[in-house]
């Protein structure tokens, strides 16, 4: 997706809010949903996704007036989750890079294993996750929902 840095997306400093990317990513993830046709799929199963964990790096700042791509890219798979990249460049390299963790969730019956999201989908051979991906959804990983998870600094 090819966009430009508006006044609305700074902050004080004058570049491109830290927060902004994070909204921006989002339609990132909805296009390409919509382009491969799976958003439409979705919505025929009453199924949504929903982000469970990100972290992005910040190499440059996206100044006023800039234009810049936000890529999106599927990484792969585990039992639960769905992973993607998103960069945003420009000119060629990159500014930003972020992983994300999705799941997927039914209206009807809650949280989806990947297998069923996939059958559902009709795309059975998903990639499995690489290595170094898991690693980090695994070590930055809180507690379940019905889990306790106390707030204790160490």
């Amino acid at each position: 997706m090819n966009f430009r840095v508006l006044p609305t997306d700074l902050d004080v400093l004058g570049h491109m809010n830290n927060g902004r990317f994070l909204t921006l990513m989002d339609l990132g993830r909805v296009a390409m949903m919509s382009q491969t046709g799976m958003w439409k799929r979705l919505r025929e199963l009453d199924w949504y996704p929903v982000v469970v964990q990100q972290t992005i790096t910040y190499r440059k700042s996206l100044n006023p007036w800039v234009k810049y791509q936000l890529e999106t890219k599927f990484h792969g798979i585990d039992e639960k989750s769905v992973y993607l990249e998103q960069r945003f460049v420009v000119d060629g390299e990159i500014y930003a890079k972020a992983f994300i963790r999705a799941r997927f969730l039914s209206k009807k019956t809650g949280t989806l294993r990947t297998k069923e999201l996939m059958e559902g989908l009709n795309y059975p051979d998903a990639p499995t996750v690489p290595k170094y991906i898991s690693d980090w959804a695994k070590d930055f990983a809180l507690p379940p929902t019905k889990a306790e998870a106390p707030s204790v600094w160490e």
